[in-house]
């Protein structure tokens, strides 16, 4: 068997519990309410335009609903396969069901399988394939295959066929980072259409290579200079991946959350103390994302070590307005002021755990430091229900919903484990942004 043959077989044996459905019911509210919130940006508004042009398929808009997703930094992410799986499969869940009447135990099964394949073929694919490819991008289109294929009810060898097909369209460079182009956006829109084709295809009888991932110019051999294929059907007891999946409280690359962490918890002991210099220590991928002392942009903001940094001091609360020109003009000195290495602890667990440490020296000399090996939102210290609903009716508000409408959108999300009426969550969110 190939190991793609072995992975579809061992998510499929794997049984479905009412509290995994009730976690993927959570983690489906966080990627919609991301998705409400990017369609109310500069690079929403594009996306919008261009999708007011027509020809507009289901599966074209389950790729719009995955680029909107995206665009805030607020989607989820897996720490061992560094991919944000819910703007992926989510986009893909939500269209494909509907457009088929699934129920919504179904789709939350689907969900499951989806997160799944793409998170445990993301863990694989190792440390050197991230410095150049996006993961999100590159394993997204696996994982909305096994989503599709899940609702398509295709069998071991149409499912097989669907996730060749999906890996042979896996694609996404990280070089928009040195201008802060929007292509991240696209990644995840195609991931999540690109997995989508290779199911609908297989229905069809479309066949796809069954060694994609270990043949000798299959995925691994292309695009992958240190894989660990183990990993991909290592621990088959453990958790669903998608419980082992972090959800984002602070809106920037999930890279800076552990530093965030430690300057707010600073923040709180500085005590009117000015700031002389900061010191960080992190992981080296930490600094081939974000090592950005002088964002330009507000995308850039985000993916800067310095800048969430020096905010997250300077005001003791990072949010959606954390990363305005005006918000950068004000960190400005603090940047300067700011050094960023790399230093075990912190090295050496990645990317099992994403930690860090902020030591703060005061004007006075006094000294202020704070470190973390896992951060708020990974699953050692998960969102509680309350903060996960909270999140999302915040996104909801920055969309433009009133609070009537975010918190019947919240209602009719997470009472989808125990409903079985048809979903239309995907035709509302559309209806929405096309308004």
């Amino acid at each position: 068997m190939s190991l793609t043959q072995e992975l579809i077989a061992q998510i499929r044996a794997r049984a479905v519990t009412d509290p995994d459905l009730e976690q993927a019911a959570l983690f489906t509210l966080d990627a919609i309410a991301c998705a409400y919130a990017g369609s109310n940006t500069p690079v929403g508004e594009i996306l919008q335009r261009w999708a007011a042009q027509g020809d507009m398929d289901s599966r074209r808009q389950a790729l719009l609903m995955a680029a909107l997703t995206h665009i805030t930094e607020t989607d989820d992410l897996h720490r061992a396969s560094v991919t944000h799986p819910g703007c992926v499969v989510v986009p893909a869940v939500l269209s494909l069901g509907e457009k088929l009447g699934s129920n919504n135990r179904q789709m939350l099964t689907a969900i499951l399988h989806g997160f799944e394949a793409m998170c445990r073929i993301g863990a694989a694919v190792g440390p050197a394939h991230y410095r150049i490819w996006h993961n999100t991008a590159t394993c997204g289109p696996f994982g909305s295959a096994m989503a599709a294929a899940c609702l398509l009810q295709l069998d071991a060898t149409q499912t097989l066929d669907a996730l060749g097909n999906a890996g042979t369209q896996a694609s996404g460079f990280w070089q928009f980072m040195e201008s802060g182009a929007m292509s991240k956006h696209l990644h995840a829109g195609r991931a999540c259409e690109s997995g989508w084709l290779a199911a609908d295809l297989a229905a069809s009888g479309f066949t796809g290579p069954a060694q994609i991932l270990e043949g000798r110019k299959g995925f691994f051999a292309g695009m992958c200079d240190d894989p660990a294929p183990e990993r991909i059907l290592s621990e088959p007891g453990a958790n669903w991946q998608l419980r082992l999946t972090s959800i984002k409280p602070w809106p920037s690359c999930r890279h800076t959350h552990p530093i965030i962490d430690c300057a707010l918890e600073i923040h709180e002991m500085l005590q009117g103390e000015s700031i002389d210099r900061i010191d960080i220590k992190t992981y080296q991928a930490a600094l081939d994302v974000c090592d950005n002392p002088t964002p330009e942009s507000e995308y850039q903001a985000k993916f800067s070590l310095y800048h969430t940094a020096a905010i997250a001091l300077l005001d003791g609360a990072v949010g959606l307005q954390s990363f305005t020109p005006a918000a950068r003009q004000r960190t400005d000195q603090l940047r300067r002021s700011t050094r960023v290495m790399v230093a075990d602890p912190y090295a050496s667990n990645y990317p099992l755990a994403w930690g860090a440490e902020v030591t703060v020296i005061g004007t006075s000399g006094a000294r202020f430091k704070v470190s973390r090996r896992d951060c708020k939102g990974d699953p050692e210290l998960a969102l509680d229900n309350a903060e996960m609903r909270s999140k999302a009716l915040g996104l909801l508000h920055y969309a433009g919903l009133d609070e009537t409408a975010a918190k019947r959108l919240c209602d009719s999300v997470l009472e989808m484990p125990a409903s079985a009426e048809p979903s239309t969550l995907f035709s509302d969110f559309i209806a929405h942004f096309l308004k």
